[in-house]
């Protein structure tokens, strides 16, 4: 679990974040929705340490990550997995090599433990038989699937993803949804997404922080959006007249 405390991030005088408190919970996909601007990848890159707030704690299971000394942050971030927009992958390393990656870096195992661990985790994805391409031989999705084969190469206790679904068709942003809530089920994680996949809110918001203009305006599950009286949340899930008038349509149904 991650809790966030009374959290500012300022950039000169300009408040960018604005006392957020909030509760990210273990084995749920925590979603962080906003309009661009809003402070969501802000928030993010300061629970991960790419940001020091200006004030407030970062608390994971109850350690102050704001407050940790620098070898203590990289200790910690050992437990952390990263998903980042673009995949991120080594285009001159082979799919093993990118997996086995962070397990080469940090890992105290044996190349032969090393590889059987990345292989698990290309199979743990679907990607059986993929091991010695290159990124630029497989497909946007595949490239994606095996970010998160690399994240969870050193079985973290966090993980974090950049809105993980950019530049992906909807069936292939299913797929990725699906993966990402099915291992963090199976692994018991506290996994946060940054995403404006509203597929993604709906299908898979265990927990979703909704950010506007810096303050947390609303937090609540999935199945709560399509009630909820927060007018600036309606307005940003149901933006285009069709959402709205699907919305309508089953507020009415629900009234029959």
């Amino acid at each position: 679990m991650i809790e966030v405390k009374n959290l500012y991030k300022s950039f000169e005088d300009k408040d960018v974040l604005k006392d957020i408190n909030t509760t990210f919970e273990n084995g749920k996909t925590n979603l962080i929705i906003g309009q661009s601007g809003s402070g969501k990848t802000v928030l993010m890159k300061n629970l991960v340490g790419l940001l020091t707030p200006t004030s407030g704690e970062v608390l994971y299971d109850g350690r102050d990550f704001v407050a940790m000394t620098k070898k203590e942050k990289v200790q910690m971030r050992r437990e952390m997995g990263m998903i980042f927009q673009s995949a991120a992958l080594f285009d001159s390393m082979t799919v093993l090599e990118n997996v086995m990656f962070p397990l080469d870096m940090f890992s105290s195992m044996t190349l032969r433990e090393r590889t059987k661990r990345a292989k698990e985790c290309l199979d743990r994805v679907n990607l059986q038989g993929a091991e010695e391409k290159y990124p630029g031989e497989i497909s946007g999705g595949m490239q994606k699937r095996v970010a998160i084969a690399r994240a969870i190469s050193m079985n973290p206790k966090y993980l974090f993803c950049d809105e993980p679904n950019s530049g992906l068709d909807p069936k292939t942003s299913l797929v990725i949804d699906e993966l990402l809530h099915s291992i963090t089920k199976e692994y018991n994680m506290t996994t946060i997404i940054n995403t404006h996949d509203m597929n993604s809110v709906m299908g898979i918001g265990e927990n979703i922080i909704f950010i506007y203009e810096g303050q947390k305006e609303w937090q609540g599950v999935s199945g709560d959006i399509m009630h909820s009286k927060n007018q600036r949340l309606t307005d940003f899930i149901f933006a285009s007249d069709l959402l709205k008038n699907m919305r309508s349509v089953v507020l009415e149904h629900e009234k029959i």
